[in-house]
């Protein structure tokens, strides 16, 4: 992996891009009380996911092209 691969980032953008989630999905599945745990914030700082608003599903995460570049440099 990249000296930037975080682990848990990895699984994130991985779990992302099998299919867009809903905003509220995204936030129930990876929520966390560990202010140092911020896998959702950082994935979204690094540009690996994005939020779109997509017609009858509303706010959505998808994975971005960097978020595919990562997966594929690091063998996802």
């Amino acid at each position: 992996m990249t000296e930037s691969a975080d682990p848990l980032v990895l699984d994130f953008v991985e779990w992302i891009a099998r299919e867009p989630r809903t905003y509220a999905e995204v936030i129930s599945t990876w929520k966390t009380s560990c202010p140092r745990l911020t896998i959702w914030e950082d994935a979204a700082d690094r540009g690996y996911v994005a939020r779109e608003t997509l017609p009858g599903m509303g706010l959505i995460i998808a994975v971005t092209e960097d978020g595919e570049k990562f997966l594929r440099v690091n063998g996802r």
